[in-house]
Protein backbone atom coordinates (compact mmCIF):
# COMPACT_ATOMS: atom_id res chain seq x y z
CA UNK A 1 0.00 0.00 0.00
CA UNK A 2 2.43 2.25 0.69
CA UNK A 3 4.34 2.08 -3.09
CA UNK A 4 0.58 2.69 -4.01
CA UNK A 5 0.36 5.63 -2.24
CA UNK A 6 3.88 7.16 -3.18
CA UNK A 7 3.21 6.17 -6.88
CA UNK A 8 -0.37 8.22 -6.30
CA UNK A 9 1.71 11.17 -4.55
CA UNK A 10 4.01 11.47 -7.58
CA UNK A 11 0.95 11.12 -10.30
CA UNK A 12 -0.80 13.72 -7.85
CA UNK A 13 2.01 16.24 -7.58
CA UNK A 14 3.36 16.06 -11.36
CA UNK A 15 0.18 16.78 -12.67
CA UNK A 16 -0.83 19.87 -10.62
CA UNK A 17 2.68 21.55 -10.64
CA UNK A 18 1.86 21.54 -14.86
CA UNK A 19 -1.21 22.72 -14.65
CA UNK A 20 0.51 25.37 -11.65
CA UNK A 21 2.92 26.39 -14.12
CA UNK A 22 0.64 26.98 -17.16
CA UNK A 23 -1.91 28.69 -14.98
CA UNK A 24 0.84 30.95 -13.94
CA UNK A 25 2.38 31.31 -17.53
CA UNK A 26 -0.94 32.62 -18.49
CA UNK A 27 -1.71 35.11 -16.23
CA UNK A 28 2.09 36.57 -16.72
CA UNK A 29 1.56 36.40 -19.83
CA UNK A 30 -1.24 38.61 -19.64
CA UNK A 31 0.94 41.23 -18.32
CA UNK A 32 3.02 41.25 -21.06
CA UNK A 33 6.40 39.67 -19.16
CA UNK A 34 9.44 38.48 -21.66
CA UNK A 35 9.99 34.52 -21.85
CA UNK A 36 13.54 35.07 -19.40
CA UNK A 37 11.45 36.51 -16.63
CA UNK A 38 8.73 34.04 -17.04
CA UNK A 39 11.04 31.01 -17.15
CA UNK A 40 12.99 32.27 -13.90
CA UNK A 41 10.13 33.65 -11.64
CA UNK A 42 7.03 31.39 -12.44
CA UNK A 43 7.77 28.59 -14.33
CA UNK A 44 11.29 28.08 -12.19
CA UNK A 45 8.85 28.51 -9.12
CA UNK A 46 5.77 26.46 -10.00
CA UNK A 47 7.67 23.59 -10.91
CA UNK A 48 10.25 23.48 -7.88
CA UNK A 49 6.53 23.74 -5.57
CA UNK A 50 6.83 19.67 -5.21
CA UNK A 51 10.57 20.35 -3.67
CA UNK A 52 9.28 23.10 -1.32
CA UNK A 53 6.37 21.46 -0.17
CA UNK A 54 8.13 18.00 0.95
CA UNK A 55 11.41 20.39 2.12
CA UNK A 56 8.68 21.90 4.92
CA UNK A 57 7.35 18.60 5.92
CA UNK A 58 10.29 17.01 5.83
CA UNK A 59 11.91 19.82 8.25
CA UNK A 60 8.88 20.12 10.56
CA UNK A 61 8.72 16.67 11.03
CA UNK A 62 12.75 16.88 12.05
CA UNK A 63 13.84 15.03 9.03
CA UNK A 64 16.13 17.40 7.67
CA UNK A 65 18.36 14.71 5.65
CA UNK A 66 15.52 14.00 3.29
CA UNK A 67 15.22 18.02 2.75
CA UNK A 68 18.71 18.16 2.06
CA UNK A 69 18.89 15.28 -0.08
CA UNK A 70 15.75 16.54 -1.68
CA UNK A 71 17.39 19.99 -2.85
CA UNK A 72 21.18 18.76 -3.46
CA UNK A 73 19.69 15.60 -5.59
CA UNK A 74 17.24 18.07 -7.56
CA UNK A 75 20.30 20.47 -8.01
CA UNK A 76 22.37 17.43 -9.75
CA UNK A 77 19.54 16.27 -11.79
CA UNK A 78 18.25 19.45 -13.27
CA UNK A 79 21.68 20.21 -14.64
CA UNK A 80 23.44 16.74 -15.15
CA UNK A 81 20.73 14.76 -15.87
CA UNK A 82 17.93 17.28 -17.31
CA UNK A 83 20.12 19.62 -19.17
CA UNK A 84 22.32 17.14 -20.28
CA UNK A 85 19.58 15.11 -21.98
CA UNK A 86 17.77 18.66 -23.46
CA UNK A 87 20.97 19.30 -25.12
CA UNK A 88 21.64 15.89 -26.34
CA UNK A 89 18.75 15.74 -27.86
CA UNK A 90 19.26 19.48 -29.65
CA UNK A 91 22.07 21.88 -28.40
CA UNK A 92 20.83 24.80 -26.25
CA UNK A 93 21.89 28.15 -27.29
CA UNK A 94 22.42 30.20 -24.72
CA UNK A 95 21.97 34.33 -24.46
CA UNK A 96 24.75 36.64 -23.70
CA UNK A 97 23.17 38.20 -21.09
CA UNK A 98 22.44 34.97 -19.68
CA UNK A 99 25.65 34.00 -19.48
CA UNK A 100 27.09 37.61 -18.04
CA UNK A 101 24.57 38.07 -15.33
CA UNK A 102 21.84 34.88 -14.69
CA UNK A 103 24.59 31.81 -14.79
CA UNK A 104 27.16 34.26 -12.46
CA UNK A 105 24.18 34.86 -9.71
CA UNK A 106 23.44 30.38 -9.75
CA UNK A 107 27.16 30.00 -9.67
CA UNK A 108 27.49 32.79 -6.85
CA UNK A 109 24.63 30.86 -4.71
CA UNK A 110 25.61 27.45 -5.43
CA UNK A 111 29.24 28.55 -4.63
CA UNK A 112 27.92 30.23 -1.30
CA UNK A 113 25.67 27.13 -0.51
CA UNK A 114 28.25 24.64 -0.73
CA UNK A 115 30.65 26.64 1.54
CA UNK A 116 27.78 26.86 4.21
CA UNK A 117 27.65 23.29 4.26
CA UNK A 118 31.21 22.63 4.85
CA UNK A 119 31.77 23.57 8.80
CA UNK A 120 33.93 20.42 9.23
CA UNK A 121 36.58 22.04 6.98
CA UNK A 122 37.11 24.94 8.63
CA UNK A 123 36.67 23.57 12.40
CA UNK A 124 37.80 19.69 12.25
CA UNK A 125 36.08 19.70 15.62
CA UNK A 126 32.73 20.77 14.65
CA UNK A 127 29.74 18.52 13.06
CA UNK A 128 28.77 19.96 9.86
CA UNK A 129 25.25 21.41 10.47
CA UNK A 130 23.40 23.81 8.57
CA UNK A 131 21.97 26.87 11.35
CA UNK A 132 19.29 29.56 10.99
CA UNK A 133 21.90 32.14 10.54
CA UNK A 134 22.87 29.80 7.01
CA UNK A 135 19.17 29.79 6.21
CA UNK A 136 19.06 34.12 6.62
CA UNK A 137 22.83 34.01 3.98
CA UNK A 138 20.75 32.07 1.58
CA UNK A 139 17.96 34.41 1.76
CA UNK A 140 20.44 37.25 1.88
CA UNK A 141 21.81 35.68 -1.73
CA UNK A 142 18.38 35.17 -2.66
CA UNK A 143 17.73 38.94 -3.05
CA UNK A 144 20.56 39.46 -5.34
CA UNK A 145 18.62 37.18 -7.42
CA UNK A 146 15.53 39.44 -7.05
CA UNK A 147 17.16 42.42 -7.36
CA UNK A 148 18.39 41.24 -10.72
CA UNK A 149 14.46 40.27 -11.97
CA UNK A 150 13.68 43.47 -10.63
CA UNK A 151 16.13 45.11 -13.25
CA UNK A 152 14.82 42.81 -15.16
CA UNK A 153 11.31 43.88 -15.24
CA UNK A 154 11.89 47.49 -15.66
CA UNK A 155 14.13 47.08 -18.75
CA UNK A 156 12.00 44.41 -20.69
CA UNK A 157 11.42 45.63 -24.47
CA UNK A 158 8.31 47.34 -25.40
CA UNK A 159 8.15 44.98 -28.41
CA UNK A 160 6.09 41.37 -27.15
CA UNK A 161 5.94 38.30 -29.15
CA UNK A 162 2.20 36.97 -29.52
CA UNK A 163 1.51 34.29 -27.59
CA UNK A 164 -1.22 31.81 -26.77
CA UNK A 165 -2.68 32.00 -23.49
CA UNK A 166 -4.40 28.67 -22.20
CA UNK A 167 -6.09 30.47 -19.73
CA UNK A 168 -8.55 33.05 -18.83
CA UNK A 169 -7.08 35.52 -15.66
CA UNK A 170 -10.06 33.97 -13.70
CA UNK A 171 -9.38 30.25 -14.34
CA UNK A 172 -5.80 30.64 -14.28
CA UNK A 173 -6.43 32.09 -10.77
CA UNK A 174 -8.89 29.06 -9.73
CA UNK A 175 -6.10 26.50 -11.07
CA UNK A 176 -3.24 28.42 -8.87
CA UNK A 177 -5.14 27.93 -5.77
CA UNK A 178 -6.34 24.24 -6.37
CA UNK A 179 -2.75 23.09 -7.66
CA UNK A 180 -1.35 24.28 -4.70
CA UNK A 181 -3.96 22.51 -2.25
CA UNK A 182 -3.21 19.29 -4.16
CA UNK A 183 0.97 19.96 -4.09
CA UNK A 184 0.50 20.02 -0.54
CA UNK A 185 -1.33 17.31 -0.07
CA UNK A 186 0.51 15.36 -2.67
CA UNK A 187 3.74 15.85 -0.77
CA UNK A 188 2.41 14.84 2.89
CA UNK A 189 1.92 11.85 1.12
CA UNK A 190 4.99 11.17 -0.83
CA UNK A 191 7.31 12.05 2.60
CA UNK A 192 5.06 9.68 4.47
CA UNK A 193 5.65 6.68 2.85
CA UNK A 194 8.81 7.08 1.26
CA UNK A 195 9.80 7.09 4.92
CA UNK A 196 8.04 3.99 5.52
CA UNK A 197 9.59 2.04 2.63
CA UNK A 198 12.83 3.07 3.07
CA UNK A 199 12.82 2.06 6.89
CA UNK A 200 10.93 -1.21 5.64
CA UNK A 201 13.72 -2.36 3.46
CA UNK A 202 16.71 -0.39 5.68
CA UNK A 203 17.59 1.69 3.03
CA UNK A 204 18.73 5.13 4.13
CA UNK A 205 16.78 8.42 3.96
CA UNK A 206 19.40 9.87 1.64
CA UNK A 207 19.25 7.01 -1.13
CA UNK A 208 15.50 6.45 -1.13
CA UNK A 209 15.17 10.77 -1.04
CA UNK A 210 17.86 10.44 -3.84
CA UNK A 211 15.74 7.85 -6.61
CA UNK A 212 12.35 8.51 -6.10
CA UNK A 213 11.18 11.28 -4.69
CA UNK A 214 14.05 13.61 -6.55
CA UNK A 215 13.93 12.27 -9.70
CA UNK A 216 9.95 11.78 -9.28
CA UNK A 217 9.76 15.45 -8.63
CA UNK A 218 12.07 16.82 -11.33
CA UNK A 219 10.07 15.11 -13.85
CA UNK A 220 7.99 18.76 -14.24
CA UNK A 221 11.90 20.14 -14.82
CA UNK A 222 12.03 18.17 -17.51
CA UNK A 223 8.98 17.58 -19.22
CA UNK A 224 9.26 21.22 -19.34
CA UNK A 225 12.94 21.49 -20.60
CA UNK A 226 13.07 18.79 -23.21
CA UNK A 227 9.71 20.19 -24.79
CA UNK A 228 11.28 23.86 -24.59
CA UNK A 229 14.66 22.93 -26.32
CA UNK A 230 13.29 20.61 -28.64
CA UNK A 231 11.02 24.16 -29.04
CA UNK A 232 14.05 26.11 -29.77
CA UNK A 233 12.66 28.36 -26.88
CA UNK A 234 15.96 27.96 -25.51
CA UNK A 235 14.96 30.78 -23.11
CA UNK A 236 12.88 28.39 -21.16
CA UNK A 237 14.20 25.72 -21.13
CA UNK A 238 18.17 27.22 -18.97
CA UNK A 239 15.82 29.68 -17.43
CA UNK A 240 13.73 27.39 -15.72
CA UNK A 241 16.69 25.27 -14.95
CA UNK A 242 18.61 28.50 -13.32
CA UNK A 243 15.43 29.90 -11.76
CA UNK A 244 14.51 26.22 -9.95
CA UNK A 245 18.20 25.86 -8.66
CA UNK A 246 18.11 29.43 -7.47
CA UNK A 247 14.96 28.85 -5.46
CA UNK A 248 15.52 25.28 -4.83
CA UNK A 249 18.89 26.32 -2.42
CA UNK A 250 17.70 29.48 -1.09
CA UNK A 251 13.98 29.26 -0.42
CA UNK A 252 12.86 25.32 -0.54
CA UNK A 253 15.53 25.01 2.28
CA UNK A 254 16.51 28.28 3.55
CA UNK A 255 13.04 29.21 4.73
CA UNK A 256 12.36 25.58 6.71
CA UNK A 257 15.46 26.07 8.13
CA UNK A 258 14.73 29.57 9.61
CA UNK A 259 11.28 28.60 10.78
CA UNK A 260 12.20 25.37 12.39
CA UNK A 261 16.05 25.61 13.31
CA UNK A 262 19.26 23.97 12.82
CA UNK A 263 20.00 20.65 10.89
CA UNK A 264 22.89 18.36 11.25
CA UNK A 265 24.45 16.96 8.13
CA UNK A 266 25.17 13.59 8.85
CA UNK A 267 23.94 11.91 5.69
CA UNK A 268 26.41 14.26 3.60
CA UNK A 269 29.94 14.44 2.48
CA UNK A 270 32.61 15.79 0.24
CA UNK A 271 31.33 14.25 -2.64
CA UNK A 272 28.01 15.34 -2.31
CA UNK A 273 28.92 18.70 -2.28
CA UNK A 274 31.85 18.62 -4.60
CA UNK A 275 28.53 17.24 -7.34
CA UNK A 276 26.29 20.42 -6.24
CA UNK A 277 28.47 23.22 -6.76
CA UNK A 278 30.10 21.65 -10.26
CA UNK A 279 26.69 21.08 -11.51
CA UNK A 280 26.78 24.99 -11.95
CA UNK A 281 30.20 25.22 -12.72
CA UNK A 282 30.07 23.10 -15.70
CA UNK A 283 26.79 24.86 -16.55
CA UNK A 284 28.72 27.86 -16.80
CA UNK A 285 32.02 26.73 -18.05
CA UNK A 286 30.35 25.05 -21.30
CA UNK A 287 27.24 27.78 -21.77
CA UNK A 288 30.57 30.06 -22.08
CA UNK A 289 32.42 28.05 -24.44
CA UNK A 290 30.14 28.83 -27.21
CA UNK A 291 27.25 29.75 -26.04
CA UNK A 292 25.54 26.56 -26.73
CA UNK A 293 25.68 23.34 -24.92
CA UNK A 294 26.88 20.76 -27.60
CA UNK A 295 26.17 17.08 -27.61
CA UNK A 296 29.84 16.50 -26.51
CA UNK A 297 29.06 18.64 -23.42
CA UNK A 298 25.46 16.80 -22.52
CA UNK A 299 27.34 13.68 -22.76
CA UNK A 300 29.81 14.90 -20.48
CA UNK A 301 27.01 16.22 -17.82
CA UNK A 302 24.84 12.98 -18.40
CA UNK A 303 28.44 10.82 -17.57
CA UNK A 304 28.83 13.34 -14.19
CA UNK A 305 24.67 11.92 -13.16
CA UNK A 306 25.60 8.59 -13.92
CA UNK A 307 28.96 8.45 -12.33
CA UNK A 308 27.53 10.81 -8.85
CA UNK A 309 24.43 8.23 -8.39
CA UNK A 310 26.58 4.92 -8.70
CA UNK A 311 28.49 6.61 -5.87
CA UNK A 312 25.95 7.08 -3.47
CA UNK A 313 24.70 3.64 -4.38
CA UNK A 314 27.93 2.00 -3.08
Amino acid sequence: MEVLYLFLGFVIIIFFSNVLVDAASSLALKLKIPKMLIALTIVAFGTCAPELAISFQSVASQNGEMAFANVIGSCIVNVFLIIGLASFIKPIKVKHMTIKKELPILLIVTTGFSILMLDSLFNPLTANTFSRADGIILLLLFSLFVLYLVQMLFKRNSVQEEVKIKYSPILAIFLLILSIVFITFSSDLIVENAEIIAHNFGISDKIITMFAIVIGTSLPELFMTITSATKGEFDIAIGNIIGTNIFNICIVLGLPIILYGDILLTGFNFIDILAVFLSSFFLFLFARSEKTIDTKEALILLFCFILYYIYICF
